[in-house]
């Protein structure tokens, strides 16, 4: 069924069938974000609040993140769109009858959130873990989830404001990063619909400002302490102020010529992430995270973009508690390099000659 240019697919049909089975009219729903949120996330929050409030009339709704929002450009558009976004930690959970969980999984909630139990999971990330929802639904082949919540809106017939349009296009924009990571054709079909609605001098504000000055720190941490081998950037930065940090510095890194794909990891607070970004062609940078990491800690992603998160707790029992540099630089390359079964090569750290 289509709906314009945007195709509704069966299982969009029979899935809000079974969404709006489970909220009750007058219901009470947290929306949930994990990690720090970036801007598809947000659109699908917005996206699913919107629908249920127009076809249930929500009394009470919050939008709420295990992290705090740590990119300026996801602030500056959650300011500008006056979006209020809350810490779980300042969530009164029994105050919510129903918990939906968007571009995440239950799998990947780990600490005093593990015993969550959502009632209803969006994501596009391949499915990892044992666990069941009453509503769930999974599209790891779609670039960005607000191309499935785009589908939504309009198979339940919700009016969509503009300010929702520039949302779902920012979240379908940053996701597939303009379109160079893993996209179909329903991903362009709905960004094509939402530019005729969206306020695009918004998102060009947005993007105008990307790095803190105080993150220079960390690309010249990477500069001078980065390994690379055939193609391949590891690097690990210490402790960082929020994982958003490894993204931006994995991302400037994979532009370099010659790279094929980069792995840059921080601690923050509790947990190291590791942030897997890659061309998308030589290698698959979901599987290689799982396949690598997958032993100590959980997360997942695509072709070329992926991200996983371990406990310092299970880090320090690998590693004697000795998070150094060159010992986390070790543990990082000794386990890519297991899985992808190739014989040891020499690194270097620095620049390529």
């Amino acid at each position: 069924m289509g709906r314009g240019a945007v195709f509704i697919k069966k299982e969009t049909e029979l899935n809000l069938i079974k969404l709006l089975d489970i909220v009750a009219p007058d219901d009470s729903l947290l929306l949930l974000m994990c990690g720090s949120p970036d801007p598809d996330a947000i659109a699908c929050a917005l996206a699913l609040r919107e629908l249920l409030q127009r076809r249930r009339r929500l009394v009470r709704s919050v939008i709420a993140s295990t992290e705090p929002v740590s990119r300026q450009q996801n602030n500056d558009l959650i300011f500008a769109m006056r979006i209020n976004v809350q810490l779980i930690n300042n969530i009164d959970l029994a105050s919510y009858r129903l918990i939906a969980l968007v571009d995440a999984q239950p799998s990947f909630l780990s600490g005093m959130l593990s015993f969550l139990q959502p009632h209803i999971v969006f994501d596009h990330h391949p499915r990892e873990g044992a666990w069941h929802a009453p509503v769930e639904d999974i599209r790891p082949d779609y670039g960005a989830l607000s191309t499935v919540m785009t589908e939504y809106l309009l198979c339940a017939g919700v009016k969509i404001s503009r300010g929702l349009h520039t949302a779902l296009l920012y979240g379908i924009k940053t996701d597939t990063d303009n379109f160079d990571r893993d996209t179909i054709a329903e991903d362009i079909s709905a960004y094509t619909y939402h530019m005729k609605y969206a306020n695009m001098q918004l998102i060009r504000r947005v993007e105008l400002n990307q790095t803190p000055g105080r993150f220079l720190k960390y690309f010249d941490h990477a500069f001078h302490h980065m390994k690379n081998f055939r193609g391949r950037r590891v690097c690990f930065l210490g402790k960082v102020e929020s994982s958003d940090v490894c993204v931006q510095v994995a991302d400037f890194y994979l532009r370099l010529i010659g790279t094929y794909y980069v792995v840059v990891a921080g601690i923050v607070e509790d947990r190291l992430i590791i942030t897997f970004r890659g061309d998308g062609y030589r290698q698959d940078c979901g599987a290689l995270a799982q396949k690598a990491f997958g032993l100590y800690g959980s997360g997942g992603g695509h072709k070329s973009a992926a991200r996983m998160e371990i406990p310092l707790a299970i880090l320090d029992r690998h590693l004697d508690v000795n998070l150094s540099q060159q010992n986390v630089d070790r543990f990082l390359v000794e386990n890519l390099k297991k899985a992808q079964r190739t014989k040891p090569e020499s690194l270097h750290t620095g620049r390529e000659n």
